[in-house]
């Protein structure tokens, strides 16, 4: 049983500690040889806590063996992305400007997993401060994918990702404001889940976005997931996004099927706007027709374009960040990377209006989703195709297309995504089904469902110890201004000024190149509005 520990799902490794089957310390050193045997290839920890992990595991056991057995995560390996808080251990943010924080305290739901017998392995690698990457200019390499080592694992939560699929951890926090839950699910074959906005606590999250933030958990099944919700789910009255809401019993939510539930294909988003990859666009299929053969009522929908959500997001996110880290971008701007800088230096050229109207355009969304909800129990959309070599990578492109992903942080409700494939060479594929806000439970059982029937968790990347990691060449991350007139370039720079910016030449580069592309979305977002047009600055359950 020793070698396939690794393989173990939450609800697996669960079921043989509870029945004392399977000690809590022989898991946790047999997945701490794992990752010293294999790490060096893909880079998914920052700071490991094998100590701390071991002397959890020991309480753990003893408290099992006394019969004070606390549930599914209790004596469970997981791991925290590097923007959640744990006491006395670093917690860098992935960022030069935070390497040496070491917090007084434990976030929210690191306290819960605690509390319920988790047991921590490490800290895990994640673009700075969950907001860009891949990059190499950081002090820590980029995270390879188990997939293909040359591949990228997907952002932010691009540690949670790769040490789930690598078998590291069973069970990993991620965050998400734009997919960096549900990207890195994608593109490393895991499940991921981003909770509905109030449902889980980010009281000790570095913050991205106040808006759009989420908290939530990344497993190698949707029924691991399920378990790991039910220690995070809750009200924290010193979040104040989170709110007084029912708690099921998710995992006995699961059962049920997906028997006359209403889906919703976004089929627009992947074959008029951003065209899917062929295997991918094969993949999606096949799922629809799974999910159709199950006995769900699936139709086209449409909404709005990718990026229109796209524009409302950036410029409410990209303020708020900017917002964050405002005193080290005028003091220390050297100290971030490049691709931070690409997405956050930006938001210098949104105004309060913008702001404010794009906050407006949000609670118009809002409106607008509501009737497609009562048509629709849920709808279905691409997360994304196999993953492109990490050297692929450009910031510029951020700016340049929408996301399938950001629609689910602007509506609010829950989003997961699952495989759905592996393309001609295994990487993985991955599509993904949003709710409305609450449906949490309806939506973990649809993708629960389509997991068991499509039979995809039996294949796992192949790790090879020893094998080294392909070098990484840095590609030419120039700037190309060309798109930037010089009343654009004037005009970029006099704003960037006001707001205290400091930068050198080529970091005014940087801005400049995407300049055109942020007051586009400003101008896109500049509509005809009656007075009484009220902002979304919260959710309204």
């Amino acid at each position: 049983m020793t070698n396939a520990l690794h393989d173990l799902t939450i609800a697996q490794a669960a079921e043989l500690l509870r029945t004392r089957k399977l000690s809590p310390l022989e898991y946790v050193d047999h997945q701490i040889a794992r990752i010293e045997t294999l790490d060096d290839q893909l880079s998914a920890f920052i700071t490991p806590t094998f100590d701390v992990a071991r002397q959890q595991a020991k309480v753990a056991e003893t408290q099992i063996m006394a019969g004070d057995y606390r549930g599914a995560m209790h004596g469970i390996p997981f791991g925290a992305k590097d923007i959640y808080e744990t006491k006395d251990i670093l917690t860098t943010g992935g960022s030069r400007t935070g390497q040496d924080y070491v917090p007084t305290k434990d976030a929210v739901t690191v306290t819960k997993l605690y509390q319920a017998g988790a047991v921590l392995m490490g800290k895990l690698n994640t673009h700075e401060f969950a907001h860009g990457g891949p990059s190499l200019d950081l002090p820590w390499p980029p995270v390879r994918n188990p997939w293909g080592l040359d591949r990228f694992s997907g952002g932010s939560s691009s540690g949670s990702g790769a040490a789930v699929a690598a078998g590291f951890v069973p069970a990993a926090l991620g965050t998400d404001t734009g997919g960096s839950i549900r990207g890195p699910a994608s593109l490393c074959g895991i499940a991921g889940f981003m909770p509905s906005s109030g449902l889980v606590s980010r009281t000790g999250v570095m913050p991205n976005s106040f808006t759009f933030d989420h908290c939530g958990p990344m497993a190698w099944t949707v029924e691991d997931c399920a378990l790991m919700l039910q220690a995070l789910a809750g009200h924290d009255p010193q979040d104040g996004n989170s709110f007084t809401q029912p708690i099921p019993d998710y995992k006995t939510q699961l059962t049920g099927g997906v028997k006359g539930l209403r889906i919703g294909v976004l089929r627009h988003w992947w074959e008029e706007e951003i065209i899917a990859n062929p295997e991918h666009k094969l993949a999606l299929e096949q799922a629809i027709e799974t999910f159709k053969q199950l006995g769900a009522q699936v139709s086209d929908c449409r909404v709005r374009s990718m990026q229109d959500y796209m524009d409302v997001k950036v410029v409410i996110a990209e303020t708020e960040i900017f917002a964050v880290h405002q005193n080290n971008l005028i003091s220390r701007p050297s100290d971030f990377g490049h691709d931070f800088l690409s997405r956050i230096l930006p938001a210098s050229l949104f105004q309060s209006v913008d702001y404010v109207a794009a906050t407006r355009e949000h609670r118009r969304m809002l409106n607008e989703l509501q009737p497609v909800y009562e048509k629709f129990d849920l709808l279905l959309m691409p997360t994304f195709g196999p993953a492109s070599p990490i050297t692929a990578h450009r910031p510029i492109t951020f700016w340049q297309r929408g996301s399938s992903q950001v629609f689910a942080n602007v509506s609010g409700g829950p989003a997961l995504s699952v495989c759905c494939g592996f393309n001609t060479i295994g990487l993985p594929m991955g599509l993904q089904l949003v709710g409305a806000p609450q449906a949490d439970a309806l939506v973990l059982r649809a993708g629960h469902t389509f997991e068991l029937a499509a039979g995809l968790r039996a294949k796992r990347p192949a790790l090879v110890p020893g094998k080294p990691a392909p070098t990484l060449t840095a590609p030419d991350l120039t700037p190309n201004t060309s798109g930037c007139d010089a009343s654009t370039r004037e005009l970029a720079t006099r704003m960037a000024k006001n707001a205290g910016l400091k930068l050198n030449d080529a970091q005014l580069e940087i801005l400049l190149e995407a300049a055109p592309y942020a007051f586009a979305m400003t101008q896109r977002l500049r509509k005809n509005r009656n007075w009484f047009e009220e902002p979304a600055n919260a959710f309204i359950p």
